[in-house]
């Protein structure tokens, strides 16, 4: 009985501490969240949040947006502007350049050099355009927002279409960027190649490589579509196309991989990749290759392979040796003098002559 009621009494002790813990408010945010945000300002009619800046014009004109900062911690933060320039990774990925070494402001109000400047921000494209003004670095108090206004001044030699860049909002080591979509005014150009087409891998493993490169002036969406074919069997898997996820930026180069993963073991197979993009952009590429799978499996077939085509070669070469019959002889023809009287003939009848 007295362990019957330790057991009853250590029971009622864990309900009540998993009460507890149920009933409990949420803990405080951790310290390591980030505590402020930065995106594009809202005007007072406007519900839905943009997700980046969109901003076209002429060359020579000064356009103006706003950026919001907002500090949802306890404590100031003080957050440093600057413009910077986008671009494609090797695998597409967008990205922007990083800052020269020693750039933003040091004060708390000012900056030591204008946002637009090259040696502050290592912008020399449309990063450059953008300007902070006095505002470079900013000091936002707890728990309020701060909207920041920036201009972007498109120098008047500046070519016509899309132009990639960036406004960066740093703080420590934290770093919030906010993609500025510009479109210069003038003609545009969709246009894109695909090039270096190859079947790498084997098995599941097997992938098709190609690179992409954007020809024109204005930001690409690319579609891919891929036909395979095979010279001796049938390829019950062949790959999919589809729509890849990136934005191929106007002069950039991505190198991409499609997964083939029912590529055929032992077989020869050719890829035709075929890629558009909207405003008419279209381009076309082949790849080949042999698949010969390691081990002593793909020695043997190898082998096999191999004895095939040698045997092939040498049917051929001796075809090629044989010498070819020569016209057949024409039938004797008579003499000028005349037909030659036949030989005399002898009876053989024992007797002397």
């Amino acid at each position: 009985m007295p362990v019957l009621h330790t057991l009853r009494r250590a029971a009622a002790v864990l309900l009540l501490a998993a009460a507890t813990l149920y009933a409990a408010p949420a803990r405080p945010a951790a310290a390591d969240e980030p505590g402020w945000t930065a995106e594009p300002a809202t005007g007072a009619a406007a519900t839905a949040v943009r997700p980046y800046f969109y901003l076209a014009g002429a060359p020579g004109t000064v356009l103006e947006d706003r950026l919001t900062l907002a500090n949802t911690t306890d404590q100031e933060r003080t957050i440093t502007l600057r413009g910077a320039d986008a671009y494609n990774t090797a695998d597409g990925a967008f990205a922007v350049r990083p800052a020269t070494p020693g750039a933003g402001a040091t004060g708390a109000t000012g900056a030591t050099g204008a946002t637009g400047a090259t040696g502050a921000t290592g912008a020399t494209g449309a990063g450059s355009w953008i300007s902070f003004g006095a505002a470079t670095t900013v000091k936002v108090p707890p728990r309020t927002r701060a909207v920041v206004p920036f201009t972007l001044t498109v120098p008047p030699a500046s070519p016509p279409g899309d132009h990639p860049a960036a406004v960066i909002a740093t703080e420590g080591g934290r770093q919030v960027g906010v993609r500025v979509h510009l479109r210069v005014g003038g003609p545009t150009l969709a246009a894109l190649t695909v090039e270096d087409v190859a079947v790498r891998g084997r098995g599941a493993a097997a992938v098709i490589a190609y690179t992409l490169v954007n020809r024109g002036n204005v930001a690409l969406t690319p579609e891919l579509r891929i036909r395979a074919e095979a010279l001796v069997g049938e390829l019950s898997d062949p790959p999919r196309g589809r729509t890849l996820p990136i934005e191929l930026l106007p002069g950039r180069r991505v190198e991409l991989t499609e997964p083939w993963p029912g590529a055929p073991a032992l077989d020869r197979v050719r890829v035709t990749l075929t890629v558009t993009a909207p405003g008419g952009a279209r381009a076309v590429a082949t790849g080949s290759r042999w698949l010969v799978p390691w081990g002593p499996a793909g020695w043997t077939a190898g082998g096999l392979l191999g004895l095939g085509a040698t045997t092939a070669a040498a049917l051929y070469l001796v075809r090629r040796r044989r010498p070819e019959p020569g016209p057949a002889p024409a039938p004797d023809e008579p003499s000028a003098a005349g037909p030659t009287p036949p030989a005399p003939h002898h009876e053989l009848t024992g007797a002397a002559r």
